[in-house]
């Protein structure tokens, strides 16, 4: 019996609910392994064209639910009407919905053209959640992958296939599961054996190679790290002010939180609300608190440069030694559009950045690691730690700590800085190095070259928490040759887009 126009919208939207809360919070993980089959079952048989329209309802009610806490963003900080935020934040979630849309029009298609979806969707999935990561600057924002970052045996591929690998597991999935119903609930439709064989050896693997990463203990020399979380209201960061009071805080902090010399001390993205480079009284200050507790200290502050004659501001972190010396600034080399710098400026005159207190940043040169006595560190300013290439770079020049400093008070008390630390913890296992993550209202926490999440502070409360890692050895695959499979998975959706048209072109020759 044909399925109601409007069931079919119906099924759509439930699968888009079940994509959102795949994600935390709530994190239902679980759903995401059968997230499309509400939309399969409504676009089973349908015209391309039908399929494109029902998986765009479905995209955006998934991106709609998952990444409301932007309206908190451009509403809060960025001064704008609801009215206006909500059509942004709209047209970004409808941005999104295409690559589900496009996904399902070409599955449909290489269907008609005698294409399996048990290969094509898996393979179109991951090839375009590929091209999100960088088209029109990337937005890698929770791509199906990390919905099971919980969940250690399974993320161990990361180190092969980086996240990619999960969704592609989690995609061919959704088709196993929704065939093996459908081959229950109606008549004379065949089991999916050949797939299902496929992904339960693939899910063996996956966990067979994961169990055996996790049963590998870590190895080599501690480092005690302490994160302190300063907790600075968004509102106050930036006033002058309040610089006293900022830097108090930091300073009462670290002596209640730093107990050992050595410890590397690890302050928040702009924790420093002022040129440090520039700024003699708190500079000092801070450099003292180096050389009194004996411990390298990493802080977030703007910098500043000329170069050719034109000023640059860079969002950068610096290290002090613990004899209080500067010894090293790694400069943000990924920038937030619209929170950083305005794309094409010159074309859009009429609209600011949401971002007080400096003029537009320009991007860092290069991926520099920052050397401390026990450990090189390659630091992930907020945003940049979304993608996997910045945290390869590092890793590949030497790094062997990965260190996220970031401030999510942006966010307000919503959804996204779960979202934001569950990618960090991909970033540690696709490099097997750990990753220590300072942010100014929370999340703060460490995690392991395994993907363990070692403690997390509560959001908008001072805080400081101690760890020990483990300097990790990189030279992973996935460190060594980056995104191979996923490239492998856009080539396959290139040939299942190009499939049909060439047995399209076959049948008109023959018709001649």
């Amino acid at each position: 019996m044909k399925m109601s126009s409007r069931a079919g919208y119906l099924w759509a939207l439930l699968s888009g609910v079940f994509l959102a809360l795949s994600f935390p919070i709530p994190g239902l993980s679980i759903l995401a392994w059968c997230a499309f089959v509400p939309l399969f079952k409504a676009t089973d048989g349908a015209a391309p064209g039908k399929a494109f329209n029902l998986a765009f309802t479905a995209g955006l009610a998934g991106y709609a639910g998952m990444l409301y806490w932007v309206n908190i963003v451009m509403t809060t900080y960025g001064k704008l009407p609801l009215s206006v935020s909500f059509a942004l934040y709209m047209f970004l979630c409808a941005y999104l919905a295409l690559y589900p849309a496009v996904t399902l029009w070409l599955v449909r298609r290489g269907e008609n053209a005698g294409i399996s979806a048990l290969v094509s969707f898996p393979v179109i999935w991951t090839g375009l959640e590929f091209v999100r990561s960088f088209l029109l600057t990337g937005f890698p924002w929770e791509s199906l992958g990390y919905s099971q970052y919980r969940t250690l045996p399974l993320i161990q591929i990361a180190d092969l296939t980086g996240v990619y690998g999960l969704s592609f597991l989690i995609a061919l999935a959704n088709v196993v599961i929704f065939r093996v119903l459908l081959s229950v609930s109606r008549k004379g439709a065949t089991y999916p054996v050949r797939g299902l064989i496929a992904l339960l050896v693939l899910m063996a693997l996956t966990v067979a190679y994961g169990f055996g990463v996790l049963s590998r203990p870590e190895s080599g020399p501690e480092q005690q790290v302490l994160l302190v979380q300063g907790n600075i209201p968004q509102d106050v960061k930036w006033d002058p002010a309040f610089q006293e009071s900022t830097v108090a805080t930091y300073e009462r902090l670290t002596r209640l939180g730093c107990r050992e010399p050595g410890t590397l001390v690890v302050w928040p993205e702009s924790a420093l609300p002022f040129f440090f480079q520039a700024e003699p009284v708190y500079a000092a200050r801070v450099r003292a608190l180096a050389a009194e507790l004996k411990s390298p200290l990493l802080t977030g502050s703007p910098a500043v440069e000329k170069e050719d004659g034109l000023v640059r501001y860079l969002n950068s972190a610096y290290l002090i030694s613990p004899q209080g010396a500067v010894v090293g600034r790694s400069d943000k080399l990924h920038l937030v559009p619209f929170g950083e710098y305005v794309p094409l400026a010159k074309l859009l005159p009429f609209v600011n950045k949401m971002v007080a207190g400096i003029g537009d940043f320009s991007p860092g040169k290069s991926a520099v690691p920052l050397q401390t006595d026990g450990a090189r560190l390659g630091v992930l300013v907020c945003f940049e730690g979304i993608f996997p290439e910045v945290a390869r770079s590092y890793v590949a020049a030497g790094a062997n700590v990965l260190v996220n400093i970031t401030n999510d008070a942006w966010f307000g008390r919503s959804s996204a800085p779960y979202q934001h630390l569950s990618m960090m913890v991909f970033r540690a296992v696709e490099n097997r190095v750990p990753l220590v993550r300072a942010a100014n209202t929370g999340i703060t926490s460490a995690i392991d070259s395994r993907g363990h999440i070692d403690g997390m502070t509560p959001l908008f409360e001072e805080a400081t928490l101690a760890a020990k890692v483990h300097p990790g050895k990189g030279g992973t695959f996935y460190n060594r040759f980056g995104d191979v499979f996923a490239i492998l998975c856009l080539c396959g959706a290139a040939v299942c887009a190009g499939y049909p048209l060439k047995t399209s072109a076959k049948g008109k020759t023959k018709k001649k």
